[in-house]
């Protein structure tokens, strides 16, 4: 906020530095912005201007079946890495901050190492070792492929959630009479459960717009939406693509509509609390 007492130099700065924000922040948007009203045009061609208005292709995607089993594949694969990737993360995140050992750092960069290293080299080292076992071409390495992408969003979102947590509650539930297992679910989970919650949404929109691991180990029947996606543009440019990703910008929209409801209402839990 300016102060009413900035000098003229500090108000310049102030209004300056707020339009290059906002240029940045337009150069960044636009061209998803741009992308969506195509998908509404009637034209067989990604091209402005658009000559009319049109469902046609949000039809297509919707009918047919090629988008239809590609929609399922990521629907079955998104959801079960990241519960996967939920349990893995949050158990994880406990033990790490709980517990003081030689070495913990280094665990540490290396469960989160996934979302630092190149996905390349993910899709790759994956491969190599998901070949031998028998888990390439299948829906099982998909889901753990795609949850160990997944994980260092929750341990992450968990592990600054566990940060001011107070272990006297895990105490005080063990001097009632509750065992290790109990006291997490019913004290320790339900108190994390902002910081699960997000690492969760974080794991699904990660599984669900991954294409390169998916490249790497999905046979043709296991197609993704991002993997169809990255076929059609190779291939055969079409509308449909358009709509699919009006679709997809929809959906990362309510998440993080949804990461920003969770936030403010945690925030006024901690502010109500005496």
């Amino acid at each position: 906020m300016l102060q009413s007492y900035a000098s003229p130099l500090e108000r310049i700065w102030y209004y300056v530095f707020r339009i290059l924000c906002g240029l940045i922040l337009l150069f960044l948007i636009v061209p998803i912005l741009v992308i969506m009203p195509l998908s509404f045009n009637s034209d067989s061609f990604l091209m402005y201007p658009m000559s009319g208005f049109s469902m046609r292709w949000y039809e297509e995607f919707f009918g047919s079946g090629v988008w239809r089993t590609a929609l399922k594949n990521s629907m079955i694969i998104s959801p079960l890495a990241t519960l996967l990737a939920v349990a893995l993360g949050t158990l994880a995140s406990v033990g790490l901050v709980r517990a003081n050992f030689r070495g913990k750092a280094l665990l540490t960069s290396i469960l989160i190492s996934p979302m630092i290293v190149p996905v390349v080299i993910v899709g790759v080292a994956v491969y190599l070792v998901f070949s031998p076992l028998g888990l390439s071409g299948s829906y099982t390495g998909l889901i753990l492929a795609h949850a160990v992408l997944g994980v260092p969003f929750v341990v992450i979102t968990v592990t600054a959630t566990l940060q001011g947590f107070d272990y006297n509650l895990i105490r005080a539930a063990a001097s009632l009479g509750a065992d290790p297992v109990t006291a997490f679910f019913k004290v320790t989970l339900p108190l994390v459960a902002p910081g699960v919650i997000s690492g969760a949404l974080f794991a699904f929109a990660t599984s669900f717009d991954e294409v390169v691991v998916t490249l790497f180990l999905a046979s043709p029947e296991q197609s993704t939406l991002p993997r169809q996606m990255f076929s059609g543009i190779r291939d055969n440019i079409s509308p449909t693509i358009a709509a699919v990703a009006t679709v997809l910008i929809a959906t990362a929209t309510l998440m993080l509509l949804l990461l920003e409801w969770m936030r403010r209402r945690n925030e006024r839990l901690r502010t109500a609390r005496p």
